[in-house]
């Protein structure tokens, strides 16, 4: 064994330390890290083998988890940020330092074990809206994700003449992706014809410098959201459609809103005017 090595008062050694094994079972399967890139101290992305058999709309939710303390599988629901055609699975994470799973999360590598449920669900799908002309989502933090997966569907430009995603945080390097929608998605092999002339990406931060520094409601107050996207500059429940994912301070306020405005909340059921994801607030 090679002798430890002191560095910034901390031993170092050679010891490999084994990773849990995970089993399968008949709500989860076992997929393994493919890569993870940390944006921040706070905020990470990563991506995951895909089963074959595993089938998902672009928008929609799965549990995913590690195995916990007490040996058995610890699981969220997390959207799917990749979209439905894409042979691997992606996330988008807050790191939570005490949190019972992102504690854990956060420090996955590239060749852990991860477990995936096998049944994909919720409504932030095109099935739970009217047809219309545009299609918002509006997210804060972490809500982009479900937002991240749409825009990359070519489904959602044959649906929608206009495509906005509006993301409010509070730091510039919260903006997740941010290279990637401002370039219109250039590098995306199915939608970057249709994304150069319908996809629009609003980005405002709130704390720091930034073109766009007010929170979402702000924008629409003074009909800055709307600058650049064909259309009126307000919202319209006969051409817009909207899909909420974020805070709940902002779900309900715009819900609330939106509601006032004469939009009907949709479902996979009953499709609507606007929808939330009810699963993430209750």
């Amino acid at each position: 064994m090679a002798a430890p090595t002191k560095c910034k008062d901390k031993v170092l050694t050679d010891v490999t330390i084994e990773k849990p094994v995970l089993e399968p079972t008949g709500a989860l399967s076992v997929e393994t890290v493919l890569s993870v890139k940390h944006w921040n101290e706070h905020l990470f992305s990563f991506r995951i083998t895909r089963p074959a058999s595993f089938r998902f709309r672009s928008g929609e939710f799965i549990m995913i988890g590690l195995k916990g303390d007490n040996g058995k599988p610890l699981l969220r629901a997390y959207s799917i940020a990749s979209p439905a055609w894409d042979e691997e699975i992606e996330f988008l994470s807050i790191k939570v330092q005490d949190g019972p799973l992102t504690s854990k999360l956060q420090k996955i590598e590239p060749g852990d074990q991860i477990y995936l449920g096998r049944k994909p669900t919720g409504t932030l799908v095109t099935d739970a809206l009217l047809p219309g002309k545009r299609l918002f989502m509006l997210s804060t933090g972490t809500g982009l994700a479900p937002f991240l997966s749409l825009p990359r569907d070519p489904d959602v430009y044959e649906f929608y003449e206009q495509v906005v995603v509006v993301h409010s945080v509070r730091r510039v390097s919260d903006l997740a992706f941010r290279e990637e929608m401002e370039g219109k998605w250039a590098e995306d092999p199915l939608v970057s014809e249709q994304a150069a002339g319908q996809f629009h990406y609003v980005p405002t931060v709130t704390r720091e410098e930034f073109p766009n520094n007010e929170r979402i409601d702000k924008l629409v107050e003074s009909g800055k959201l709307f600058e650049g996207i064909p259309g009126a500059a307000k919202f319209d429940p006969e051409t817009d459609r909207i899909m909420m994912c974020g805070s709940m301070e902002m779900i309900k306020q715009f819900a609330a809103f939106f509601e006032e405005q004469g939009f009907t909340e949709g479902s996979n059921a009953a499709p609507g005017q606007f929808v939330i994801e009810r699963a993430f607030v209750g």
